[in-house]
């Protein structure tokens, strides 16, 4: 009995499966399955065919439609039957297809469909199944828990397991068959479209249904079949439209399937033959629109898109004119596809170049993620083997530009695509790769010149070959015309002289008749072969100089972005700061000029501490101190290939000396700790140093400051290994301090900081006693041959550098340094003061540089006379008989007194240390003498420590008192000499008018200060009058320094006049504004001075022209945020400060500087909302209006309390909202605090607020249009009398006559 049977019908009744009819619908939850299923696996067994039959197919529609009640391995037996059945009929229509009777092929119509239908409705069953399956299986190693039955319960749980369902390792059996069934000829079996579309659909539908899981596509048999059964269908079955509906929905609903989809799709073209799909599917993208809001379904077509154009870039390339519309999308994921789409077609097929400007316009893109999405797909492009020298200038030129954006991601891709187009650039074929501009102009330039002059060379010869050619041509007719003349004379000559007439005449016609044919075919075709050929070198000498052109133009905008990339180096961001370590060093290593620069700045890197990190693509990012280590080795220390070992150690040697070369005191700081830390690691050679060794002891001539190099570095060095130092005392004594170093200062400066190493680097623990530094006995010759080099004569001002560290090297070696030292200062003194024999000389031989003089104070006055009232003026005699002694020597004297004055300081901390020590061993050793005691009473042990800590207050009271009173102000004290004489010499400029005496005198004045505090105390003021009135920048800048010292020792003396400190901040000369800032900032972030209403002046900083000036000020208000409230505190007088008086900055910057500072105001907001409110009842200047509503508009206004605070404060500001910029700001908060309103909250108040806002401007406006008419009125008025009483005046005045004598006594009186 047939069933009849609508594909199409039951596959729409199929949507539904719980209402699904079944005419002989058998339950499963109330009947074994069992004996159904072997009935009806039977019977398909024994025919394909007894499908037809109702109840079979009724029995296995059942099962499949309450699967969630089968066991597994019904459903397994099931399929297994299914599918047999399935293959026999197949393999029947496809014999019978080869019939020639049309109805013995439709016989196989309803069986097919009918196992099509069960398969369709089989996998979609089977999910079901299988979660079932997932949550019966725990149970099963539960029962296994029994004692002896354990091993029973293993085989059963084993068993069970074995019988659970395993869905995914059917699927690729399924659709295997599918795969034969698409084999089919279906045009013979279903007749009519739809029919045959109905059962390519049930046939197809498994495919898209497994491809649904993510889990399923992730195996690549699985994938492959599922490919393979949507491209039969498309192919042989007319399934294009479908699968294209299907594919769409899928992109849009699975986010896993853009890939396979793509590959899919991919595998369709090539395999198969068949693009249109994919032809058809790109542009129904192209023409789709994603809104920027969303973002799931931007971001799975942008996928498919990228990996399609991976996969078949020849199909997306017919479509590139649609696609590229999305480059203006809204959605930034699609912008993003089509970037990567065009650089992979450009990548695969190299064509596109000419969308290249379109595609660099998207650096300029919204999104940051487009943005560097582009420099990414750039730089793979740069891998390609094409020249491009146009293009690669677009890209460099974009990258620099964009080397400014705001998105430290963008910055790095700008950054390494600036290193790839060094690496690969195409101007190293014949110069051998260099980037260097010089070079580059020399090669120009040579190129330029040959090529004109070869142009030039070529004009001429071209004016001469014509001149030649109708010279030639000239000659020939005259010879021509001339022939018959020269044949009639030599008959005539014939019968005269034989022989001598008949030799003449032939040759000469011989001669004349080879010119004429021969000579001029040469010279035409040797003229040809020249001219070609000089043709070809000047076009080769023309592509010559277009490539170094080409060469110029690229190298001149990687420098144009040097500044920038050196700036990135101090970047937040790890990944960007590596990226522009690397990048300066491919730089160096390629030539460029302003490398070394960044090279230089990369040292300032050895202070970052190193974190590990990862970058966002997942990777680890090396640290940077690490990497910066790494950059310098490479380019410095290893070893070149084809170098012998000794050319290696002068290389690297030569090289580390190099480093020191015109390097500024921070980067010789910078250097010195990278040193250390590689001589810590080992990676200098010992016969590096023995060469520094070398170097610096060499006795002939070397330059300077190759000698000081060495020096420099073998002093970092020692930092790490003292024995450098220690081993080579001698050779530092005689050159250093020898004649090497009194003809050099410098040398001899680095030679005293490198016998500082002697000491030891190791740094004093607070609060610790120990101290492991070196002494020496004062009898050692490093002393006598620094005493010496202090002393020995000389009249430049590096000595001051040198005297500085040989003092300092005195301090730190010397047991008793006060020694040395004060028979050094009387010996300066002496020599001070000493008569000169010759009082004219020094006017007769003035020393320009140690003897400069200002000439801004007074009128000049002749050299020799400026040192005979600098000291000793009270003792003055007749002129005849004045004393004379060197102003220079007495420069000498006190700058060597006042550096004394302050080591000395140090020394006693010292000298207390070593006094707290002993005696904390004295009472160590007797507490363990008592230690065979018991362990004794708490109380003693209490007594015991306090008596021990009253010991170390009286050692600490005594050196105070020896600091306080002593140094400056005891009887025995030789500092007591000077203190007076300083006061003198700098409370008298008018005297002392010699600029080096001046500088050195108050440097020891201000080192003085920092002695005691009763010396400070009486002559503060003098240094603060001479920071006011000296026009020389380096004294106030070092007047500047030493008030921090000044501070450090007694704040509150400084934080009394801390007013005159800030003015330094208005200084004209850029140092002394720096160092005042820098000064501040250390005070007032270490507390040593209070903040007292000038937080204004630093605040001006913030906008200041130069760069350093306004990044330290952001530093410091960026380090005061984390203070307690310390910027909310003073953010009142910060605004007063900044919007009125004399000190008030312009509105613009205002805005920008207190937008800065409210980014630091997090908390607290309604107070300062409430302060600003009042601030409008007493300000009456619009400008202060409008810069507090300024700063109201900067609050976040988050909380309701800040909203109602403002509402509150309406009576303060209701009067000035007609001011145009005060309302405006209004607005703009109230939009502000509608934004940041809760949802549920209603917006009643808000609008109550935004109506008082605008009636109050309205009424605010009608007020002043009224008092600008009577203002009006009342200067008419005014106006009106002042005509009416000159009229009056005019009449009173007419009937008497004028007199002039009046009017010239009134005159008189005026003047008088």
């Amino acid at each position: 009995m047939d069933v009849s049977f609508e594909l199409q019908d039951e596959l729409q009744a199929l949507q539904d499966i719980p209402n699904y009819d079944i005419p002989n619908e058998r339950d499963p939850n109330s009947n074994d399955p069992g004996p159904l299923l072997q009935q009806a696996v039977g019977a398909i067994a024994h025919s394909s065919e007894e499908i037809t039959d109702p109840e079979i197919f009724d029995i296995f529609r059942s099962l499949l439609k309450h699967s969630d009640a089968v066991a597994g391995a019904y459903m397994s037996k099931m399929l297994d039957a299914l599918l047999s059945a399935f293959g026999a009929q197949i393999d029947a229509a496809i014999r019978d297809s080869k019939e020639e009777d049309q109805q013995i092929v439709m016989a196989h119509k309803m069986p097919l469909e009918m196992y099509a239908f069960l398969v369709n409705w089989f996998v979609g069953a089977a999910e079901k199944v299988k979660a079932m399956g997932e949550e019966d299986a725990p149970p099963a190693p539960v029962k296994a828990r029994r004692g002896r039955g354990a091993k029973s319960g293993t085989s059963r749980a084993a068993a069970k397991k074995a019988e659970q369902w395993t869905w995914i390792d059917q699927i690729p059996g399924t659709l295997e068959l599918i795969c034969k069934a698409l084999k089919l000829k279906t045009h013979r079996i279903w007749v009519t479209s739809p029919e045959r579309d109905a059962f390519i659909t049930c046939l197809t539908r498994p495919a898209y249904h497994v491809a649904e899981s993510e889990q399923y596509m992730k195996t690549q048999n699985v994938r492959m079949h599922v490919y393979k059964v949507i491209c039969l269908a498309v192919k042989h079955h007319g399934h294009t439209l479908a699968a294209q509906i299907n594919i769409m929905q899928s992109l849009q609903y699975y986010e896993h399937l853009s890939e396979p989809m793509a590959e899919c799709l991919s595998i369709l073209a090539k395999e198969f033959d068949h693009a249109q799909l994919g032809d058809e599917i790109l542009r129904e993208i192209a023409g789709k629109s994603f809104s920027a809001q969303d973002t799931k379904g931007p971001r799975a077509f942008s996928r498919f898109l990228v990996r399609f154009s991976e996969e078949s870039p020849r199909s997306v390339l017919k479509q590139i004119s649609l696609l590229i519309d999305h480059l203006d999308s809204e959605s930034y994921p699609m912008r993003m596809a089509i970037v990567e789409v065009i650089g992979s077609l450009i990548r695969e097929l190299a064509t596109l170049m000419g969308c290249l400007n379109s595609f660099l316009s998207r650096t300029l893109d919204l999104s940051s993620y487009v943005r560097s999405k582009v420099f990414a797909t750039l730089s793979k492009m740069l891998d390609l083997p094409l020249r491009l020298p146009e293009q690669r200038l677009r890209i460099t030129r974009a990258a620099v530009d964009t080397l400014e954006d705001k998105a430290s991601t963008v910055r790095k891709a700008a950054v390494s695509i600036l290193v790839k187009l060094i690496l690969t650039h195409p101007y190293g074929d014949m110069y051998g790769g260099d980037l260097s501009l010089e070079k580059w102009e020399e090669r120009y330039k040579t190129w330029k010149d040959k090529l004109e002059e070869m142009e030039g060379g070529i004009g001429k010869a071209v004016e001469r070959d014509q001149n030649d050619k109708e010279e030639v041509e000239s000659n020939v007719e005259e010879e021509d015309a001339d022939e018959d003349e020269d044949t009639e004379m030599e008959d005539t000559d014939v019968n005269d002289d034989g022989d001598a007439s008949s030799n003449k005449p032939k040759p000469k016609k011989k001669k004349a008749s080879r010119k004429s044919t021969v000579d001029v075919t040469a010279i035409v075709s040797e003229q040809e072969a020249l001219a070609a050929l000089e043709t070809n070198e000047i076009l080769a000498m023309g592509l010559r100089k277009k490539y170094c052109t080409e060469a110029l133009d690229f190298i001149r905008t990687l420098e144009g972005g040097m500044v920038w990339l050196t700036q990135l180096l101090g970047s937040t961001n790890k990944a960007e700061v590596l990226e522009s370590m690397e990048f300066f060093r491919v730089a160096f290593e390629y030539q460029l000029a302003s490398a070394e620069k960044g090279i230089k700045r990369m040292l300032h890197l050895i202070w970052h501490k190193d974190n590990s990190s990862t970058s966002e693509d997942g990777k680890e990012l090396k640290g940077v101190r690490s990497r910066l280590l790494e950059c310098y080795r490479m380019l410095y220390f290893d070893p070149l290939p084809d170098m012998e070992p000794k050319q290696q150690v002068n290389r690297i040697a030569k090289n580390m000396i190099e480093l020191t070369y015109e390097a500024t005191l921070a980067e010789l700081t910078s250097l010195e700790e990278m040193m250390r830390i590689m001589m810590e690691d080992g990676r200098i050679h010992h016969d590096v140093i023995n060469k520094l060794w070398q170097v610096y002891s060499a006795p002939q001539a070397l330059p300077r400051s190759q000698r000081r190099g060495a020096i420099i570095i073998l002093g970092m060095l020692a930092l790490s290994k003292r024995t450098i130092i220690s081993e080579k005392v001698d050779t530092l004594l005689k050159i250093g301090l020898g004649p090497f170093g009194k003809a050099d200062l410098t040398l001899a400066r680095y030679t005293c900081l490198a016998l500082q190493r002697l000491n030891g680097s190791a740094k004093k623990v607070k609060g610790s006693l120990l101290d492991k530094s070196l002494r020496m006995e004062m009898e050692n010759p490093i002393f006598r041959k620094l005493q010496n080099t202090i002393e020995h004569p000389c009249r430049s001002k590096d000595w001051f550098g040198m005297a500085e560290q040989a003092i300092n090297t005195i301090y730190a070696l010397g047991e008793h340094p006060d020694e040395l030292c004060n028979n050094l200062v009387k010996n300066l003194t002496r020599r001070a003061f000493a008569k000169q024999q010759n009082p004219e000389e020094p006017s007769s031989e003035p020393d320009i540089e140690t003897m400069e003089v200002d000439q801004e104070m007074e009128p000049p006055e002749p050299v020799s006379q400026a040192p005979s009232s600098t000291y000793l003026s009270t003792q003055q005699s007749s002129m005849s008989e004045k004393d004379l002694g060197d102003v220079f020597h007495l420069s000498q004297l006190l700058f060597v007194v006042g550096h004394v004055a302050i080591k000395h300081i140090v020394f006693l901390e010292l000298v207390e240390r070593e006094w707290k020590r002993q005696k904390d061993e004295k009472q160590l050793a007797e507490k363990l003498a008592a230690g065979g005691l018991p362990n004794g009473t708490n109380k003693e042990t209490e007594e015991l420590d306090q008596v021990a800590g009253n010991a170390e207050d009286e050692i600490g009271e005594r050196i105070a008192a020896v600091r306080e009173t002593e140094l400056l102000y005891g009887e025995q004290s030789l500092l007591k000499l000077y203190g007076p004489l300083l006061v003198h010499v700098c409370g008298s400029p008018h005297k002392f008018k010699n600029r080096t005496l001046r500088a050195a005198a108050t440097l020891s004045f201000s080192k003085f200060l920092c002695v005691s505090s009763q010396f400070c105390d009486q002559h503060h003021h003098l240094l603060f009058k001479i920071l006011e009135t000296s026009r020389d920048p380096n004294i106030r800048s070092n007047i500047v320094i030493a008030l921090g010292d000044v501070a450090v020792s007694f704040s509150n003396i400084i934080d009394e006049n801390s007013n005159e400190l800030y003015k330094g901040l208005s200084d004209g000369d850029l140092v002394v504004k720096k160092n005042t800032l820098m000064v501040l900032t250390h005070l007032i972030l270490n507390g040593m001075i209070k903040v007292k209403g000038q937080l204004g002046e630093m605040a001006k900083c913030l906008e200041d022209e130069e760069l350093r000036i306004s990044d330290l000020a952001k530093l410091f208000f960026k380090e005061l945020s984390t203070k307690d409230n310390a910027i909310y505190n003073n953010l009142p007088d910060v605004i007063s400060h900044l919007s009125t008086g004399d000190h008030a900055v312009e509105e613009e910057t205002f805005k920008s500087t207190m937008r800065y500072i409210f980014s630091f105001i997090e908390k607290a907001t309604e107070n300062i909302v409430e302060k600003l409110c009042q601030r409008f009842r007493l300000s009456e200047d619009p400008r202060q209006w409008r810069d507090i509503a300024f700063c109201l508009s900067l609050l976040p206004f988050k909380s309701e309390r800040s909203v109602k605070k403002l509402i509150e404060g309406m009576q303060f500001y209701r009067d000035k909202l007609h001011e145009e910029g005060v309302f405006d700001r209004f607005s703009e908060i109230l939009t502000k605090a509608r934004s940041n309103k809760s949802a549920n909250k209603p917006d009643t108040e808000l609008n109550e607020f935004e109506s008082i806002l605008d009636e109050h401007r309205r009424q605010g406006a009608e007020d002043q249009a009224f008092e600008k008419r009577v203002e009006g009125k009342k200067a008419a008025a005014k106006r009106k009398a002042t005509r009416r009483s000159v009229r009056k005046k005019v009449v009173e005045a007419e009937p008497e006559p004028t007199s002039h004598a009046p009017a010239t006594r009134d005159d008189d009186d005026m003047y008088v």
